[in-house]
């Protein structure tokens, strides 16, 4: 006889710096994630990270220290895996996306981050609302949609595809899309330089403040010619200093990322 799924704790993290504060339920929000939590967000597809009990255990972590924020028993480690669909009791869900990467953060904990490779948990986010509480029972369905790419760049190159014509983006959304901290907004550049301008609508691309970025060529004739205005700014006096883009007016926001049709009907 399989042995039940369940949720054995559950935490949040209301802000950056603080500690996990264990709760009784947790309220999940589609196009958000958790209600109260710091990783909220709907472009996100790390709103919550879940791990098995029974790895911690194996590890002798306790629950929380590896800043997860459901902890669940009785899924077997081989089906534990991206492109998952966990359905919780008052109907809530979550789709599995990729595996938390082993970091510096959490190697006080194990004898080496190989070690925890796996076990680290796997991120997710909310594709339906509902609360979701301590010992409460879920459903698992594997392969339910397309797993999320583990490598970094290819998740940039599978956000920035979706921008559509006529809206932009900057450089802080697509560090939020691809699922990674802000020291990767040093990456942008390269990453830019090495997309083909062809395949992949980089000239929607736009710095965190809203300028044209150099290594886009014909980036202001692209964007005008999609209805987007370009706006000049000058200096003291009167040169032509940069061009930037009113983002309140064109940015992309789409909460419906994760929301796509699984990967058989």
């Amino acid at each position: 006889m399989n042995m039940a799924l369940s949720i054995t704790h559950l935490f949040s993290k209301v802000k950056s710096g603080s500690t996990m504060v264990e709760l009784k339920t947790l309220n999940l929000k589609v196009g958000h994630g958790i209600e109260g939590d710091i990783n909220a967000d709907p472009i996100s597809p790390r709103q919550i990270l879940i791990v098995r009990n029974e790895d911690i255990l194996d590890l002798s972590i306790q629950p929380g220290e590896l800043r997860e924020n459901i902890v669940v028993t009785g899924i077997e480690f081989d089906n534990f895996i991206p492109g998952s669909l966990l359905t919780f009791e008052s109907g809530a869900a979550i789709r599995l996306t990729f595996h938390c990467e082993p970091c510096k953060r959490i190697a006080h904990l194990v004898e080496s981050l190989k070690s925890i490779q796996y076990k680290r948990g796997i991120l997710g986010v909310v594709i339906k609302s509902g609360k979701i509480q301590v010992g409460s029972n879920f459903q698992l369905e594997t392969n339910e949609f397309p797993a999320l790419s583990e490598n970094p760049y290819q998740r940039f190159l599978n956000f920035i595809i979706k921008i559509p014509s006529g809206k932009v983006v900057t450089y802080k959304q697509i560090i939020k899309g691809m699922g990674v901290d802000n020291s990767y907004l040093r990456a942008i550049p390269t990453y830019l330089k090495k997309t083909s301008a062809t395949d992949y609508p980089v000239h929607r691309i736009l710095d965190s403040k809203g300028y044209l970025i150099t290594y886009v060529n014909q980036q202001k004739n692209q964007l005008e010619a999609e209805g987007i205005k370009v706006l000049s700014e000058t200096d003291a006096l009167g040169n032509l200093n940069k061009n930037f883009v009113d983002i309140k007016d064109y940015l992309w926001e789409d909460y419906t990322l994760y929301l796509e049709y699984r990967t058989h009907i």
